[in-house]
């Protein structure tokens, strides 16, 4: 991913939270498969952390991860910025956005790293479902596990960007600001609050 100096997330706590908040993955291996899948983060396992995920048996996807080099997409805010919001009087359109790759090496799972990867992943996004044992009883859920293939990516390089108009004039970054603040576009929105809370390209 071409990142100008300028753009480079380098704090690796903001690259974990990004991860974390936007957690839905495109993995692409070698032969440039793609699947999209929620992944979890554990950032204190090996020197750049570690994804944990499953994949569908279905999906033969699966069958050509093990051992392998691939890259992760992390996709967070983005949207279309017209040349009208600058203060500038010459000016193009571009798209302003967020992006981690994770580069690594995938390894398969053993029953028991599956069911923690699983569990951690449901607990992510709803704890105490798994207790559920009403809508999810242990025959049941045992036997959809038998349906999946756990795996973890080992990262080996992290490469995180936030192209937000940091580079403009002051007064272009306020322009594009309030216009994204003031959209009706939940994308516009979604950026425009990315870009307070980071204190980035908002011209303050």
């Amino acid at each position: 991913m071409h990142t100008p100096r300028k753009m480079q997330m380098k704090d690796r706590e903001d690259i974990t939270q990004f991860i974390s908040a936007y957690s839905f993955g495109l993995l692409v291996s070698p032969s440039l498969t793609g699947t999209h899948l929620p992944l979890v983060l554990n950032p204190d396992e090996g020197e750049h952390g570690t994804l944990y995920g499953h994949i569908s048996k279905a999906n033969s996807h699966w069958k050509e991860l093990d051992n392998q080099r691939v890259l992760v997409v992390f996709t967070g805010p983005h949207a279309y910025i017209s040349p009208t919001w600058y203060e500038s009087e010459q000016a193009v359109p571009t798209w302003n956005y967020t992006a981690v790759h994770c580069y690594g090496v995938t390894k398969f799972l053993n029953n028991l790293e599956t069911q923690s990867a699983l569990e951690d992943l449901v607990n992510k996004y709803e704890p105490g479902l798994m207790n559920n044992t009403e809508l999810m009883p242990e025959e049941y859920v045992n036997k959809q596990r038998q349906a999946i293939v756990g795996f973890k990516i080992v990262i080996t390089e992290i490469h995180a960007k936030e192209k937000l108009g940091q580079h403009k004039n002051q007064g272009d970054q306020k322009g594009v600001f309030t216009a994204l603040s003031k959209s009706k576009m939940p994308d516009n929105k979604e950026l425009a609050d990315y870009m307070e809370k980071h204190n980035i390209g908002t011209g303050k």
